[in-house]
Order: C-alpha cells, then sequence, then structure tokens
C-alpha cells in the first residue's frame, strides 16, 4: 500500500510523516509526501530532527501532488489548509483521513522553543503511525469501511 502525507508545503510536517512512516513500515509499504503548494525545500529543522533520530531524508524533496511517482491508496492530510483542499481527481479513490499536527516552521521563541515544537510535531506523527502500523494491516487493506475509521480515530491520538 501506498501513503501520501500531505500538507501545503510539503517542507515540513508531510516531509516527517513520509520519513518516519518509511522507516518504520513493513515490506509492501512505502509513504510519500507532497504539498498543494510546495514550497521547493525541505525545512531545515525537519531535517536536522530527522537526522538526529537517526531516519534518514536521502532523496527527499518537496514536491506537488501533481507531480507523484505513484497513486496513493490512503492520503493523510496534516495540516488544515490541506484538509479542506480538494484533491486531484486522480487522489479520488483514495481512503482520506485528517491528521492535523501544529506547524513547528511557525514557531516562534527561542531557540529551545522552537526546537520543542518540532520535536512536538515529530513524537504526535510517530506516535499515530507506530499505531497505524500495529494495526491489523492485512485484514484492514481489503475493508476500507474498517480502515477509514482507524484512520480517523488516530489522527485524534496524542503520545
Amino acid at each position: 500500500m501506498n501513503v501520501l502525507f500531505l500538507c501545503t508545503g510539503n517542507s515540513c510536517r508531510s516531509l516527517m510523516g513520509e520519513a518516519i512512516f518509511n522507516h518504520l513500515a513493513p515490506e509492501g509499504w512505502r509513504a510519500i509526501s507532497a504539498g498543494s503548494k510546495p514550497l521547493g525545500r525541505l525545512n531545515s529543522g525537519a531535517v536536522a530532527l530527522l537526522e538526529q533520530e537517526g531516519i534518514s531524508t536521502e532523496g527527499y524533496y518537496s514536491k506537488s501532488w501533481n507531480d507523484l511517482p505513484l497513486t496513493p491508496d490512503i492520503v493523510l492530510s496534516v495540516c488544515g489548509n490541506a484538509a479542506n483542499e480538494t484533491c486531484p481527481v486522480y487522489l479520488g479513490g483514495a481512503l482520506r483521513s485528517h491528521w492535523g499536527v501544529e506547524d513547528p516552521a511557525h514557531a516562534e521563541g527561542t531557540e529551545e522553543e522552537i526546537k520543542a515544537a518540532f520535536m512536538t510535531a515529530y513524537r504526535i506523527l510517530r506516535y499515530r503511525i507506530e499505531q497505524f502500523l500495529a494495526l491489523p494491516l492485512d485484514e484492514l487493506k481489503d475493508d476500507r469501511e474498517r480502515l477509514k475509521a482507524e484512520l480517523d480515530r488516530l489522527g485524534n491520538l496524542l503520545p
């Protein structure tokens, strides 16, 4: 199965979702990320945090949802803007769920406060992804209704 982490700018939260998911996912599951209005660069704070956590970002880049190399089975929006946007037609068959996470790229304050905002976003995404991967995925991949309900439930969990 292919999972798309979607955010408007595709530089921070969706990148973290993609990298964490691919780091933890079982064989046959893959994540990609994209944005409706990609910034064209990855957020340096997100990249630094992922590397600190031992998660590779090699090969990742900010891209448009119009330039995906594959069609996702699941679309997880991680920002409010992306949740409310109309997705391209080719994403119509994908299961969609909103996993909103506060954007650490807009955090203000001391360097420590900004780093803490990135860590909070990372922990929320990682926790939800771990819970997702702990589900009986072999059963759920053929039960779209139940999978959608689980995705929606997970989108509200906090570590």
